[in-house]
């Protein structure tokens, strides 16, 4: 059967078409440029960046990779910011523009308990790769409007493979407060790999001051190549969100959403096997995931990105483990890989006017 052919069938059984995006309803909870928000009203920020994809990478039958073409592709690896009030229904600041015009990808913008938003990227660039690794960027913003790169990280830097070599990537990094430690613990996916989708792991390291760091340790090495981690902590247990990152004519289509958990946050990490093709508990194809809690009932809240058919999705959940997909959601054209924090009434309205009065 062909790669083609073993998609189609794994779909048919799964029942995971991708929910078509539905345009925000009249009375709206995405914010708008002409309605404001109440004081007492929680907001909830998505950074992201913007692309649609030029190839789609398959694996024929005889194992060789494939590039797929696509059409009309686009790259803006910059920062991004939209808004909402429902967590389903998103407005993008400054016409869906950059806020920022640094490069960056996989933007991770979230409040530390200083109140200083620490942002971590794919990318940083560095003359000393072949000494010490690829490396990831590391930014700061008292107030989400004025950006400051801080450093580029070799996280790996103190790490080599069996063979003696250095990783070949730093992908989507992510940053967790550790409360219990005061210390903050950065993760990612690195690969030793000629691609970094293969025989991935996440990784992770520990920081008080963002200066000095501990050697990378492996956080999570589930049965299968595994990207975009993400960690969210309720009532004692870690969930670890990630992308299984498996496909070809032997597995099939696999690249979607999963989730392990752990009562230690550096695990183990226990996979749990979801409903949907196999383990899974989002549709195909699907990466980037972030979560938050849900604005109109009890529960959570899902997003993540159709990474090749440009679109975001969202599931809700009444307990981090089974999950729906929401029909109803509308977000920015061609967003990815988004992070959700929330933010204040009062610091939303600053986002408007800044964001918005540029155009």
């Amino acid at each position: 059967m062909t790669f083609i052919g073993w998609f189609a069938l794994l779909i048919a059984l799964s029942g995971a078409l991708p929910q078509a995006e539905k345009k925000a309803a009249p009375n709206g909870f995405g914010i708008d440029q002409a309605r404001n928000v109440t004081n007492d009203q929680k907001v909830w920020m998505l950074t992201y960046f913007r692309q649609r994809y030029p190839t789609r990478i398959e694996i024929d039958a005889q194992g060789k990779t494939v590039e797929v073409p696509l059409e009309n592709p686009m790259l803006i690896n910059k920062l991004h910011i939209a808004l909402s009030t429902d967590g389903r229904h998103w407005t993008p600041l400054n016409d869906n523009n950059p806020v920022w015009e640094q490069p960056m990808r996989d933007p991770y913008v979230r409040r530390g308990p200083d109140g200083l938003w620490r942002v971590l990227t794919t990318g940083g660039g560095g003359k000393d790769r072949e000494k010490v690794g690829p490396r990831c960027q590391y930014a700061t913003s008292k107030d989400l409007i004025h950006w400051q790169v801080e450093a580029s990280l070799p996280l790996m830097k103190d790490v080599r493979n069996a063979s003696g070599a250095l990783a070949r990537n730093i992908w989507a990094p992510e940053w967790f407060y550790d409360t219990k430690t005061g210390e903050y613990v950065l993760f990612w996916s690195s690969s030793y790999q000629d691609a970094g989708w293969k025989e991935s792991r996440l990784w992770y390291c520990r920081t008080r001051d963002w200066k000095t760091f501990t050697p990378a340790k492996i956080l999570f090495e589930p049965p299968y190549s595994v990207i975009d981690g993400t960690l969210l902590e309720h009532k004692g247990t870690y969930y670890l969100y990630h992308k299984e990152e498996e496909f070809g004519a032997k597995t099939g289509e696999r690249r979607a959403i999963r989730v392990a958990t752990s009562k230690n946050l550096e695990g183990p990490y226990t996979v749990v096997e979801g409903p949907m093709n196999k383990g899974q508990i989002v549709p195909v194809i699907t990466e980037g995931p972030t979560v938050m809690e849900d604005p109109r009932k009890p529960g959570w809240l899902l997003l993540y990105d159709y990474c090749m058919t440009n679109r975001f999705g969202a599931s809700s959940s009444p307990d981090l483990i089974h999950w729906t997909v929401e029909e109803d959601v509308s977000f920015p054209s061609e967003a990815r890989h988004g992070c959700v924090s929330m933010v204040t009434a009062a610091e939303a309205e600053t986002l408007r006017k800044v964001y918005n009065g540029k155009n």
